[in-house]
């Protein structure tokens, strides 16, 4: 049994599952980069959809679009600098909430990413995905801190250990501090 399968099962009582998507049958579209589960059927994280820089690809864009939807996703939650895809992230149907971030989360843009998550996730029916140039430890603190936040994990050292397990890699100072905050 892989170390994924294990930690699947550890985290099912929570409701968190994470880890990679699982496929689906004649699945339409490409999965985004870097994509992964948080809490399973309802919040994900990726790379920029269609890719970064000089990669970014309208065609892969398009695709990763698809598959989204496909994949029963509703709310992109955008906190790339740039804001010349939300009118491609609206025209797939798709609720958009921007957060303007450049480079590394700042601590101000920490609790607006935190906030965006949860407004992101206040309607029942929501399947959000969060998406940046590169999932860094900010993205993953702010992440640790949503778990805090909803009540799925009561103990900081306990979210900051199920967020290393989902994303397969340890947390930083910088995302361990905004997790760590959003205990207080």
């Amino acid at each position: 049994m892989s170390a994924g399968s294990a930690n699947n099962r550890r985290y099912c009582g929570l409701g968190i599952v994470g880890g990679p998507a699982t496929s689906r049958s004649k699945t339409v579209g490409l999965q985004p980069q870097g994509f992964t589960w948080v809490i399973t059927g309802r919040l994900a994280v990726s790379e920029r959809i269609g890719g970064s820089g000089m990669q970014h690809r309208r065609v892969r864009r398009d695709e990763e679009l698809s598959w989204l939807r496909e994949h029963g996703f509703n709310t992109l939650l955008s906190v790339l600098d740039e804001t010349f895809n939300v009118t491609a992230y609206e025209q797939s149907a798709m609720r958009v909430l921007h957060i303007p971030v450049r480079g590394e989360l700042e601590d101000h843009e920490a609790v607006q990413v935190l906030e965006g998550v949860v407004r992101a996730l206040e309607h029942a029916n929501s399947v959000a995905l969060l998406h940046s140039d590169s999932v860094t430890d900010g993205i993953l603190g702010v992440l640790g801190a949503y778990l805090l936040r909803s009540g799925l994990i009561a103990d900081p050292i306990m979210a900051i250990a199920t967020i290393q397990e989902i994303m397969g890699r340890p947390i930083g100072p910088t995302g361990r501090k905004y997790l760590l905050a959003a205990a207080r």
